[in-house]
């Protein structure tokens, strides 16, 4: 009997609930604090940029959210995601693990991010809300908005990051294609993204400028909010639609997985892989181990601080309780847009310092290496930002074979690279680099930090 490749669920099988890791959490996360007064934040503190419902969410301890009948229907058009065995790239590594991986790259943008993108249209669009801005690293979730806004009939304005915005121009082609305002950041649309221009003529840009521009808009009108596609508890929360689903394929499978592993940028991805299955650790005495796995340019899990810090660049945000290497941390060019981001979610940063999770930080052309191993092995050409996940996964795969154990591994892979075959272009003809901060580069950013409370 052949052995089964892939393991799908049926609409009638698909979970209708959404899972708020923070009710089993031992430790609860740090509250947010408005960023004038320093008290911590307050629901209504948030309502001129969310829709309410998603404020409701943001602080919600309930374990499950219901999944609205909406966005359960957008859900079809793509989901369930695969959950794919990866026999050729276990022949190729010559392991005894067990390399499975969750395909969210057959969504419409091509990434996990519609997951979260709906349901905040969705609620926006129930509130009566006409406009959105956002910002967009490497485009993902810029185009998973513009897909989601489309649909229920709200204007976006997208800040992408000026470097992505460079190195990926079809991304910005999907996002008009959807019918949105495609910006590069820093701009001088606002005033965010004029004092870093003033200040840094030649800025490649970053999450958190874009991020900072986007909230400057939204909170000048009334009829604007903001929508963030990582970090934040509501956003990770609509993403644990990819764990519940793979909790279900494992069990088709028959199969259990040692290992869990997501790349890693604000928390999005990693969060919906990993917090079902930290859930039976926390509640069921399981002991998968689960790793969140960074760019070595970036590294704020691995090398960061943890303490309060701004979300954004300018500093318009709440202020958070994070790991992070300084809102003013100018990350490296690398092709990884949407893993550039200073800080790490809430959540994610508390379940880190409980020792709940791992996490790693590779280098660009290790992870690069994985991925073209992984298009020649598997036939999908992955996103940059997912080849850190291969990465990991071959490491651990091969960890296996040098003790001689079958331990099961699994993945997410975020999203497909077909809109950033420009970064492999720059790989195969050997013009990327890695990128390594010096201790003294971390602490001249982290030292910023201590003129914030």
């Amino acid at each position: 009997m052949k052995p089964i490749k892939k393991f799908m669920l049926t609409e009638q099988e698909m979970p209708t609930q959404w899972y708020n890791i923070v009710a089993d959490m031992p430790n609860k996360p740090l509250p947010p604090l408005h960023p004038g007064t320093k008290q911590p934040l307050k629901p209504e503190d948030l309502y001129p940029l969310f829709a309410r419902e998603l404020v409701k969410q943001e602080f919600s301890t309930e374990r499950y959210i219901e999944i609205p009948d909406e966005v359960q229907d957008l859900y079809k058009i793509w989901r369930s995601t695969p959950l794919v065995r990866a026999h050729a790239l276990e022949k190729a590594l010559d392991t005894p693990a067990k390399i499975y991986f969750k395909n969210e790259g057959t969504s419409p943008a091509g990434s996990h991010k519609p997951n979260t993108a709906i349901a905040q249209a969705y609620y926006n669009y129930k509130q009566g809300i006409k406009r959105i801005t956002t910002e967009t690293g490497g485009g993902q979730w810029g185009t998973a908005l513009s897909f989601a806004c489309q649909h229920f009939g709200l204007d976006l304005k997208v800040f992408m990051v000026k470097v992505s915005y460079n190195q990926k121009p079809y991304r910005k082609l999907m996002m008009n294609t959807w019918g949105s305002d495609v910006i590069p950041s820093p701009s001088n649309l606002t005033e965010a993204g004029r004092k870093i221009l003033r200040e840094y003529p030649d800025s490649a840009g970053s999450l958190g400028i874009a991020i900072s521009e986007a909230v400057e808009l939204a909170a000048q009108d009334p009829q604007t909010n903001y929508s963030l596609g990582s970090v934040l508890n509501h956003v990770l929360l609509h993403q644990t639609i990819i764990g519940e689903e793979a909790l279900l394929q494992m069990e088709k499978a028959g199969d259990e997985p040692d290992i869990v592993i997501g790349c890693f940028g604000g928390g999005s991805n990693f969060a919906g892989i990993s917090f079902p299955f930290i859930r039976r650790n926390l509640k069921e005495g399981k002991h998968t181990r689960v790793i969140a796995v960074e760019p070595q340019s970036c590294p704020k899990l691995t090398r960061g601080q943890f303490q309060y810090d701004f979300g954004d660049t300018v500093g318009l945000t709440p202020l958070l309780p994070m790991y992070t290497l300084g809102h003013d941390f100018q990350p490296a060019s690398i092709h990884a847009g949407g893993l550039r981001y200073h800080g790490a979610g809430v959540i994610v940063s508390q379940l880190l310092k409980d020792k709940l999770m791992e996490a790693v930080a590779i280098p660009q052309l290790e992870t690069f290496e994985a991925g073209i191993l992984f298009a020649k092995t598997e036939g999908i050409i992955p996103a940059p930002e997912s080849t850190h996940a291969i990465a990991q996964a071959i490491r651990e795969a091969k960890i296996a074979k040098a003790e001689g154990k079958a331990k099961t591994i699994l993945f997410n892979l975020s999203g497909h690279g077909m809109i950033d075959l420009y970064a492999y272009e720059q790989y195969l003809g050997g013009n990327l680099r890695n990128f390594e901060l010096s201790d003294q580069e971390i602490a001249q950013s982290l030292d910023k930090l201590e003129k914030i409370m």
